[in-house]
């Protein structure tokens, strides 16, 4: 039954809305984030958007959006897996245009018709699906995977604001093995764990020459066991090599506050144990 569970987790990971752009995650969609604290401001880039992922009426994760880079800065989730089916609707986020447009997800075709605009006017805030055609040894990687949500909440990961550049052989290599295999074994026990899951920007770009290709994908967790019981692990990647090296938490933030140079990164709320 382990192996099943597995295998179609894997298949909803490799498959791998509704959403309102915020000022901030103090006060919207706050249950993502252990005790409602998300990362600290060394993680802020100069241009960013926060971004209540919301699909069916219902809030599913929170992404903290770069309009410069056009790449997800982090997103943070419930980690909740199961098996599903592959969405075939790719979406970007109506609000990143103007604040005025619907707080629906929508495709690009949608927006265009509805609000009598062009694409190169969506095209300024975010990434469009044109960016990520013809990539040579990338693909579309997703930050938060679908296969760790239920198979309501899969569609909403399908965002080109939850999307970065990821290299093709780690994302379909210890990547998945990591999002697919590590996950289960670390999670068991765990009754509720939180996650944020980042890209660190590098200085390249895809062909387009809009989007920002990521020097490092990483991922962090805080599980809590029980009452005042709390484990914590971590990840990182070099986003050209087929490998990802598990690191405690606080060993995560010590590399990530060295590779952003924003000053010391916190993910979590302290309660969640650094060593």
């Amino acid at each position: 039954m382990l192996l099943l569970l597995l295998l179609q987790v894997l298949a909803s990971c490799l498959w791998s809305g509704r959403s309102e752009v915020v000022p901030s995650f103090g006060n919207s969609c706050p249950q993502f984030f252990f005790r409602q604290t998300p990362p600290n401001q060394a993680l802020e880039p100069q241009n960013p958007a926060w971004i209540c992922q919301r699909y069916q009426n219902q809030y599913h994760f929170a992404t903290l959006y770069d309009k410069n880079l056009r790449v997800p800065v982090y997103s943070a989730y419930r980690y909740q897996p199961g098996p599903g089916t592959r969405p075939k609707t790719w979406f970007v986020e109506p609000q990143l245009i103007s604040s005025k447009f619907s707080k629906d997800m929508k495709t690009e075709g949608d927006i265009i018709k509805k609000y009598h605009i062009k694409l190169q006017q969506i095209a300024q805030s975010q990434a469009i699906f044109n960016d990520y055609r013809n990539l040579k040894g990338l693909s579309r990687g997703h930050l938060n995977p679908s296969c760790h949500h239920p198979n309501a909440s899969r569609p909403a990961t399908f965002t080109l604001t939850n999307i970065v550049p990821q290299d093709e052989k780690l994302n379909m290599g210890t990547w998945q093995t990591y999002e697919v295999e590590t996950m289960a074994n670390k999670s068991q026990g765990c009754t509720t764990t939180y996650i944020v899951v980042g890209a660190v920007p590098g200085n390249n770009y895809i062909p387009s020459g809009r989007v920002n290709i990521p020097s490092h994908i990483w991922s962090s967790a805080c599980c809590e066991l029980g009452p005042n019981q709390r484990k914590t692990w971590a990840v990182i990647a070099e986003n050209d090599k087929d490998r990802v090296q598990l690191l405690t938490l606080g060993d995560l933030e010590d590399v990530l506050t060295q590779l952003y140079g924003r000053g010391q990164v916190s993910l979590f709320h302290s309660g969640c144990p650094r060593q």
